[in-house]
């Protein structure tokens, strides 16, 4: 009766530990606005979020393929262009987030959690950039990258080809098309 009556008079005076997720940890991720989240808040099907900041920041988890920005066919090329010499089989989003990451060191925030199986991804990162400006800035970058590899191949005549399908193409637009496409504003996203 004596530790009821305790509890009663001294509600949450620190003898009571708080509830918590299992694995939860509290760990927070420090953005580059200078605000912080929780990698337990981001789920699978996000692809940004309303930070307290007044932003809206892109999410990008390794388990998003590189087809949340380009087509199936353009990952293929790429993975049978671009070799790799890390731990991941093939090219794909790591790689795509590493690119943005050399560009822009000060705009995106990683989190490695592939010791954490809670959270449901190996790799996190997390922009300054809402996901549509990330999503043509990504695209300019994957255009950068076939530019270079095809300049490897000795071919005046593809790198011509390329150059002059390059001044036609708009990324804004390929963008607006391919995310209307892929009805990227809902978690819903489907292959095309």
């Amino acid at each position: 009766m004596e530790a009821e009556e305790f509890i009663r008079r001294n509600p949450r005076d620190g003898c009571m530990p708080e509830p918590r997720v299992p694995g939860s940890g509290g760990e927070e991720l420090a953005l580059s606005c200078g605000e912080s989240v929780d990698p337990q808040r981001l789920d699978l099907g996000m692809r940004s979020f309303e930070c307290s900041c007044g932003e809206t920041h892109a999410v990008v988890m390794d388990v998003h393929p590189p087809s949340r920005f380009v087509p199936e066919f353009l990952v293929e090329v790429l993975r049978e262009t671009i070799e790799t010499d890390d731990e991941f089989e093939e090219f794909g989003t790591p790689h795509v987030m590493g690119v943005m990451m050399e560009e822009f060191p000060e705009d995106v925030v990683t989190l490695d959690k592939s010791d954490d199986g809670t959270v449901g991804y190996g790799l996190l990162w997390v922009t300054d950039f809402d996901d549509r400006a990330l999503h043509e800035i990504v695209v300019e970058l994957l255009v950068e990258l076939m530019e270079h590899a095809i300049s490897h191949a000795d071919s005046a005549d593809a790198m011509t080809a390329f150059e002059e399908q390059m001044l036609e193409f708009d990324v804004a637009e390929f963008v607006e098309q391919y995310r209307d496409e892929r009805d990227l504003e809902t978690e819903h996203d489907r292959a095309i």
